[in-house]
């Protein structure tokens, strides 16, 4: 098994006519549906770097920017952002092309953290990545802004029984709520 690899070593792409099968009562493609190919992709994408089976372990926010129609294709591309010891964050971007009015357009992009698997099911230890770009650099460094604010959103409020609420009720202001407690 390689050290390093580089993030270009096992990028994916795919791309899918999106057929009524898999839309909803207004035409528009389920989100789910875009959500499982992601998934597909992302594992693709893990797996060729890791040289291992991989699993999907979190998906951080997914924002759903644009509608994809029916008739319309689907590209999904995907590349290893960041690698941990078994873990790698692949880095997700997902298109969709008219191609009658020849436009593309941005649907979303996310982050899927994936982690290689041995035959016995622990972890195993993958590649690094090479860094070779100032774009490659940028990616890993913002995937480690994300998982440093992940751990600092989680510290914040901690455990449900340590949980203050009256530290907390102010930050309600101003939102559509109203907090009726004993």
């Amino acid at each position: 098994m390689k050290k390093f690899k580089k993030a270009s070593d096992s990028q994916v792409s795919i791309t899918e006519l999106m057929l009524p099968a898999h839309s909803n009562f207004s035409g528009k493609i389920h989100g789910g549906h875009i959500l499982n190919l992601m998934d597909q992709v992302a594992f693709a994408c893990a797996s060729k770097h890791s040289g291992a089976y991989c699993v999907t372990a979190s998906v951080n926010k997914v924002d759903f920017l644009n509608p994809v129609e029916v008739g319309e294709l689907l590209t999904i591309k995907a590349s290893v952002n960041y690698t941990g010891n078994t873990s790698m964050v692949v880095g997700m971007r997902v298109e969709s092309e008219n191609v009658r009015e020849g436009y593309v357009r941005h649907c979303n992009s996310s982050y899927f953290t994936m982690v290689a698997k041995n035959d016995d099911g622990t972890n195993k230890s993958i590649p690094g990545l090479i860094l070779d770009t100032p774009e490659s650099i940028r990616r890993f460094t913002r995937s480690v802004q994300r998982q440093e604010h992940g751990k600092l959103r989680e510290s914040q409020f901690g455990s449900e029984d340590d949980f203050n609420v009256g530290k907390h009720l102010e930050m309600l202001g101003g939102h559509n709520v109203k907090v009726e407690t004993q």
